[in-house]
């Protein structure tokens, strides 16, 4: 069994209060946790109008397909025009 952890910032710079970012928060986990199976949540930055941080857990019997999963998801968040993705941290857990 392989796993990882993946945490990704992101801004969204149409958002003028705590409602505009979490309609877009929601709907990108939700869409995640149904396109790629994985376990997504917000992890950080709630308290901040424009800035969130994602949490992403996937799990596979290859390594290979985890390293996929997660370009996936990355490539899902960069084609989302209301965002700007800031940074990802991978951390393989053991």
């Amino acid at each position: 069994m392989h796993a990882a952890a993946y945490e990704v910032a992101i801004r969204i710079p149409d958002a003028q209060s705590l409602k505009d970012r979490r309609q877009v928060v929601r709907s990108i986990l939700a869409v995640v946790r149904e396109r790629f199976h994985v376990s997504a949540a917000e992890v950080g930055g709630q308290d901040t109008w424009q800035r969130a941080s994602l949490g992403f857990a996937v799990v596979a019997s290859e390594a290979r397909l985890v390293d996929e999963t997660i370009d996936e998801i990355d490539r899902y968040l960069w084609s989302r025009p209301e965002i700007e993705v800031l940074d990802g941290t991978v951390s393989w857990l053991e």
